[in-house]
């Protein structure tokens, strides 16, 4: 059996047909029925061949004369352009005109394909590199993409990084200046507005890669997640040592999720510095909370140090007792669970004083350490410790746990996984920008905003996206 595919173009001047593939087929086995993949790759790369020659050659011919006068425009010369796509890259003839006389220009001539091909890449192509270019590594991703296209010769891990940090480096540069404050307005402005929306809870959390430039060295990368009550949740993240607008891209993820002036925000991260100065002063009724989590992980810590400590270390009654110090320790949690910050901190000094006279062993220094890492961390905060066990029996969130899975979402199981990946802070932050965009589902919507037709499927009319 012989296959021949044939298009037929319409235009004013009428139709002709062109014929783009020849397929023999002896129909002898399960292996020779249908399309194989090679020929696919066939067909497609050459009718997308057929399709862009026929586009640009109508394109020409509508702009060839003058637009003031109908005057045809003298031809200077053309130069080879390189336009890429899914399906293969096109070499184009991109022909240089003189401007008409009638009116006065800048240039004696212009090439009227750089006013269609804004850019030499298809928004098609760079979306799906930088998507899966986000999802997965990018050598997989380019082996992905040749596999199932045909661009096989085109496309490779450099092209996917390229690609995906000039999609993520456009959305940056369209990210507005960032403000020590976001406040708007005053109290009487914000009484008259609607009654708020349901809270938002925002955490905060982050996590390590390697630094490409350093081998041996770490950088951080901050991960968050915003869960309004009504509405889906939204992941963030930046590198804290690169970004110069964290408190910019943080506002308008809350900005994205409908929050207004009187609106409850409650913010709940670790306790550092740098993290809760990007969230202050971003709404007049936020509400910033130490988060749980890090301190029970911190006091568990300190409970497994004591069990490696003397039978003689702590004190009841005069007779030596090692469980005394573990007991004081799950006393401790409790007076930080009720946000009882004083009694904690007292007992943080009795729990000095017993190690003070307790047998020298290999953990009473490591838990010494601890103790007094622990005594600083709550006077930092101590401004931002509740009573967790109010707010917990209120259902109301104390923990940024339901960040955790958003960590590994955004950095584990993408840049941390595979011990050997390396990265530059410039690389990272780029990456992670692309991946919570995908994550949260706004990629495509990002794509159309820059190109009002993309992925528009229609009945009709010249957008190719319809379903048949």
């Amino acid at each position: 059996m012989n296959l021949i595919v044939q298009i037929i173009m319409e235009s004013e001047t009428g139709q002709r047909s062109q014929q783009v593939a020849r397929l023999e087929r002896q129909t002898t086995c399960l292996e020779n029925v249908g399309l194989t993949l090679a020929e696919s790759k066939q067909l497609l790369a050459a009718l997308q061949a057929q399709m862009v020659e026929e586009q640009i050659s109508e394109y020409l011919d509508r702009h060839r004369r003058c637009d003031q006068c109908g005057e045809a425009r003298t031809h200077k010369g053309a130069h080879d352009l390189t336009f890429q796509t899914l399906f293969g890259n096109l070499q184009l003839k991109s022909p240089r005109w003189k401007h008409c006389g009638c009116n006065p220009h800048d240039a004696k001539s212009f090439s009227p394909l750089a006013e269609l091909l804004t850019e030499h890449v298809s928004p098609e192509r760079l979306y799906l590199e930088a998507k899966w270019g986000s999802l997965i590594a990018f050598e997989p991703a380019a082996n992905l993409l040749a596999d199932t296209l045909p661009i096989t010769e085109t496309v490779n891990a450099n092209t996917v990084r390229n690609h995906l940090h000039h999609v993520a480096q456009r959305a940056e540069d369209e990210l507005g200046d960032e403000h020590g404050s976001f406040i708007e307005g005053c109290p009487r402005d914000w009484a008259e507005l609607a009654r708020p929306p349901a809270p938002i809870t925002v955490g905060i959390d982050g996590g390590y890669v390697r630094q490409w430039e350093d081998k041996k060295a770490h950088f951080e990368v901050i991960v968050g997640k915003s869960i309004p009550e009504e509405g889906a949740a939204c992941r963030f993240g930046f590198v804290q040592t690169y970004d110069e607008k964290p408190k910019r891209r943080l506002f308008e993820v809350l900005k994205g999720q409908g929050m207004q002036s009187n609106q409850l925000v409650t913010f709940l991260s670790d306790g550092g510095e740098d993290v809760r100065e990007v969230q202050q002063y971003l709404s007049p009724e936020s509400e910033h909370y130490l988060d749980w989590f890090h301190i029970t992980m911190r006091i568990t810590v300190m409970k497994q140090m004591a069990k490696g400590l003397p039978i003689g270390t702590g004190t009841v009654g005069g007779t030596a007792n090692r469980p005394k110090m573990e007991e004081e320790l799950q006393l401790l949690k409790w007076n930080v669970w009720h946000g009882n910050v004083s009694r904690a901190l007292e007992r943080i000094e009795e729990l000095q004083l017993d190690l003070e006279t307790a047998d020298e062993s290999e953990n009473r220094p490591k838990l010494q350490r601890a103790l007094r890492e622990f005594e600083t961390y709550i006077k930092n905060n101590r401004a931002f410790i509740p009573n967790f066990g109010e707010r917990y029996r209120n259902q109301e969130r104390i923990s940024t746990a339901f960040v955790e899975s958003t960590v590994n979402q955004v950095i584990s199981k993408r840049m941390v996984k595979q011990q050997q990946m390396q990265w530059s802070k410039k690389g990272a932050h780029l990456l992670v920008q692309m991946r919570t965009k995908v994550l949260n589902n706004e990629l495509e919507g990002l794509f159309r905003r820059w190109y009002p037709r993309f992925r528009i499927a229609t009945n009709g009319g010249e957008e190719h996206t319809a379903a048949a």
